[in-house]
């Protein structure tokens, strides 16, 4: 079972911390113009990658979505690079290519997010089947919204994944809005949960703003996954606090409906249970955000020193040269 001490529950505040202000300062910057393009915030589902991460291993793979800095931190990714892709610096994870919605570090086994819907689906049933293929003991953990459950490839993914017996943990962020329409306006069947285990695999509901639960069910999917053969499918019950993207005037859901999830916002639940077993005060709060703070300004401080690449280099790595005469 998760290793439910006080440290450990101060570690998990701390990874939450550190996602929801790196996001806040990235909202921040978008607004000051530093960042352009999409930006798609996880203001509000941190518990998520926060409490999954806990149970990969450093080998396995992490398919990520467009939504996915809070992934990418979670999993270890430095906030440096991270910031400077956001920026389209050369020294950015993927060279200032990928932008905000294509992070990718080899080092970390992050592979990247994925601005298709459901994109990453096929792309980590792929992985999966490459270990298998190999004799890797490795675990793909992929992640998605529920708006991918409405793409044929996740069908498609379920059905591989689950008749060739693969090791992938399948992780749903259900935050009821694909981008602005409502699950019950899109699925004729809204347990998730139910959805995938038709397909034959193991399938639960998790309390997505508990972090606590997320790590205790991620272990126990992490742990069967491994003892194979086959997938497992988390249907994460979340909510994000901000609208989809920067550009979304967010006319599609209730103020209040907002407000109400916002009363169970993961860090708060954990900032309050530690207080009532006397692990953190104001004191030891104020300090941690302290540390966090300075480690996003010092990612910032990267990225605003970081370089354009060269006019040179623009042609590296794509497919074609040139233009046919």
């Amino acid at each position: 079972m998760p290793r439910h001490t006080e440290d450990h529950r101060l570690h998990l505040l701390r990874e939450m911390l550190r996602i929801r202000r790196f996001e806040e300062k990235s909202a921040e910057l978008y607004s000051a113009g530093k960042i352009r393009g999409f930006l798609h915030l996880y203001i509000g589902e941190e518990a998520v990658a926060a409490g999954v991460m806990q149970s990969l291993a450093p080998d396995d793979t992490v398919v990520a979505t467009y939504r996915e800095h809070g992934h990418a931190i979670a999993r270890g990714v430095g906030m440096g690079p991270l910031m400077a892709e956001m920026y389209g610096k050369a020294e950015g994870a993927s060279r200032g290519r990928g932008g905000s919605m294509h992070i990718f570090d080899a080092a970390t086994r992050f592979v990247g997010g994925n601005a298709i819907v459901g994109g990453g689906l096929p792309l980590a049933v792929g992985y999966a089947l490459a270990d298998r293929l190999r004799g890797d003991a490795r675990v793909t953990c992929c992640f998605f919204g529920e708006g991918a459950v409405a793409e044929g490839e996740f069908h498609e993914s379920m059905n591989l994944a689950a008749l060739w017996g693969l090791p992938v943990l399948f992780c749903c962020e259900n935050n009821l809005y694909a981008m602005g329409t409502a699950l019950q306006r899109s699925e004729s069947e809204t347990d998730l949960a139910l959805k995938a285990s038709a397909y034959g695999m193991p399938a639960w509901h998790v309390d997505g703003m508990d972090v606590e639960a997320v790590e205790a069910a991620a272990q126990r999917a992490v742990t069967t996954v491994r003892g194979g053969p086959g997938p497992v499918f988390l249907e994460m019950r979340t909510y994000r606090f901000r609208p989809h993207s920067m550009y979304d005037p967010e006319l599609y859901r209730p103020k209040e409906e907002v407000a109400a999830w916002k009363e169970r916002d993961p860090i708060s639940t954990v900032q309050a249970t530690l207080r009532e077993q006397g692990a953190l005060d104001n004191v030891a709060l104020e300090k941690l955000e302290d540390e966090v703070a300075r480690e996003v300004e010092a990612a910032v401080a990267f990225a605003e020193a970081a370089t354009l690449e060269s006019l040179d280099d623009l042609a590296r790595f794509v497919y074609a040269e040139g233009a046919a005469e």
